[in-house]
């Protein structure tokens, strides 16, 4: 998509460095072209985007932040606010609804290491919503897992007010009660901790989310999206650092925040700007470090001193070690989580090609059913030639399902899994039979005979994950193919784990791009740690990974590959099956 010329300074920003991979990441990269690009969509008037820059109200909120003195050290500053800090607080506030001019942006989630201008970035937030944003009687919070924490922010507000004569006439701070008031619109700035549940009137205006990666759960998170929903305009603003915590909730929300920065999930409501090394960086040349410290990089002094620190965790390691690679590298360190694939190998990998391209072709089925009524999927791979390089290559089709009332539970917590949507995308059936809570294998069968029929496909091979097969294995055999069990260890799995790896990296893998939970699953997959044979497959226990769709593919081209499996008779099926209900041959009779 073409971007516009563009004259204001957050857009001019993201112009500039676009393409900056000296000082930025790829996920900053992606926030300046994400702006772009809906700068773009806006001017097209796409019916689907209603929503439009205005240069005049981002430019209101900087001019505010660069009016502000800093009176911690050694004598008052002005603040001055580095570009990438402009580029979050105009884009905040300078996107807003065509129609209805309130803001676009409902969350933001900003991830940088620490000393970057965390706290003073949302102690600008608080000035502006509490006193200067024409809301009257807001409610501005400060949160964290501890009081002490939540009043960090509380207190850069302070020092704000505190340094100018002009805010202190607008603002009456109550240090006995941990609040301010904001004397024009009768606002409220108030930190909190965890207990919060006597809180009346609960209508956060502005709700902040301090270091995040702390929190053990989403309760203080939840608790302020919940208090939002009845207003117009608000926004819930989480800046962090990285943390080790992989399955506290800030993990999950940088993963899906990163998700849509790459276009796999769309969220227009929410903002992202993550301050992070490239992969493949050495995290170890200093270079590298302004794009994770984008203050410290542009200060010698600083980064002298990072230097010394980063000396010291290097040689102290342990504790240490960890401490200097979240807080100040910015990096999750996820040691027991191996990626299963480069996502960018995966994306070469789309094309536009469907199913119709492949009629009357051989396929490969793969099934990962569940039992438990959750996702569950088919894949068809379709090995063929490559007319112009004579290689082998594998067309790949998938397919999931799910119970509808296991949609609602997702839709009832708001799951980070957009389940409706790739519902309406025809990438997902909803199911009703049973109640819709069990596993429907009849429509999941039948969806399969559907392929089958309309697409004259020639199924040569069923494979399947043995887990929960009992009840589908006499129906598969109406499908007059073989029958391969394939057994779910690394032992198993490890040859089509790794060749499957290497065709995506080969670019010898073929799906259609517009299948977004199939490239949500490969994104989502992560590997076992290696058995002592050296062995891997797909890590089906890694909590909250939708990795069905994954699964089955593995399953599909453990046969594809021409690997040798051992083919499961029409006796042993019906035996399985038997077995459901207690029945069954004894002593082989």
């Amino acid at each position: 998509m073409k971007t516009l010329k563009t004259t204001d300074r957050v857009s001019q920003f993201a112009e500039k460095n676009l393409k900056n991979k000296k000082e930025f990441g790829e996920d900053a990269r992606l926030a300046f072209k994400r702006h772009l690009d809906d700068l773009a969509r806006s001017a097209a008037d796409d019916p689907g985007f209603p929503f439009i820059f205005v240069p005049e109200k981002a430019e209101d909120i900087i001019e505010l932040a660069n009016k502000l003195t800093i009176a911690e050290g050694e004598g008052d500053e002005i603040l001055t606010c580095a570009g990438f800090q402009e580029f979050i607080l105009g884009s905040l506030f300078g996107w807003v609804h065509k129609e209805t001019g309130k803001r676009r942006f409902l969350d933001s989630y900003v991830q940088v290491s620490r000393q970057q201008g965390k706290s003073i970035l949302n102690a600008i937030l608080g000035i502006k919503c509490s006193n200067f944003d024409g809301y009257n009687y807001g409610q501005i919070y400060c949160t964290a897992t501890k009081s002490d924490q939540a009043r960090i922010v509380l207190n850069e507000i302070e020092k704000f007010i505190n340094a100018d004569a002009d805010l202190q006439e607008l603002f009456d701070i109550k240090d006995y009660k941990n609040e301010i008031i904001a004397k024009i619109t009768k606002s409220v700035i108030k930190a909190l901790g965890r207990d919060t549940k006597s809180i009346d009137g609960f209508r956060p205006y502005l709700g902040i989310v301090d270091e995040y990666h702390a929190h053990k759960d989403n309760q203080m998170y939840k608790l302020l999206k919940g208090g939002t929903r009845k207003l117009k305009q608000s926004l819930v603003s989480v800046i962090t650092t990285a943390g080790l915590n992989l399955n506290a909730p800030c993990y999950e929300l940088y993963q899906y925040c990163r998700r849509v920065l790459k276009g796999i999930d769309v969220n227009d409501r929410q903002f992202i700007y993550i301050a992070q090394m490239d992969e493949g960086d050495d995290i170890w040349n200093k270079k590298n470090w302004i794009k994770c410290c984008p203050l410290t990089g542009n200060d010698p002094e600083l980064m002298s001193q990072m230097e010394e620190d980063a000396k010291k965790a290097l040689s102290m390691g342990g504790e240490e070690l960890l401490d200097f690679m979240t807080k100040s590298l910015n990096i999750w360190v996820k040691d027991a989580e191996v990626a299963f694939i480069n996502l960018k190998d995966w994306e070469k990998c789309g094309s536009t090609r469907t199913l119709e391209d492949f009629s009357g072709m051989k396929a490969i089925c793969g099934l990962d059913l569940s039992s438990g009524g959750d996702l569950t999927s088919l894949a068809l791979e379709f090995p063929y030639e490559d007319e112009k390089t004579g290689d082998k290559k594998y067309y790949l089709y998938s397919h999931s399902f799910m119970p509808k009332m296991r949609l609602q539970e997702h839709m009832d917590r708001e799951d980070n899994a957009p389940y409706i949507i790739w519902a309406k995308e025809g990438l997902l059936t909803v199911t009703t039979a049973a109640g819709g809570v069990k596993t429907d294998y009849k429509t999941i069968l039948a969806h399969l005979h559907g392929l089958v029929d309309a697409y004259d496909i020639e199924l040569e091979t069923i494979a399947y994950d043995p887990h929960n097969s009992s009840a589908f294995l006499a129906d598969l055999e109406d499908f007059d193919c073989n029958l391969v069990e394939i057994k779910q260890s690394a032992m198993s799995l490890n040859d089509a784990t790794v060749d499957f790896q290497l065709e995506v990296k080969a670019h010898n893998i073929e799906y259609n791009k517009g299948n977004r939970l199939l490239t949500r699953s490969m994104n989502d997959a992560v590997l076992t740690t290696p058995n002592s044979y050296g062995e891997i497959k797909i890590d089906k226990t890694a909590q909250k990974h939708r990795i069905d769709p994954c699964d089955a593919t593995i399953c599909a081209h453990k046969v594809a590959m021409g690997t040798e499996v051992e083919e499961v008779t029409a006796d042993q099926s019906v035996e399985a099956y038997l077995k459901m209900f207690g029945g069954g041959s004894k002593n082989g009779e």
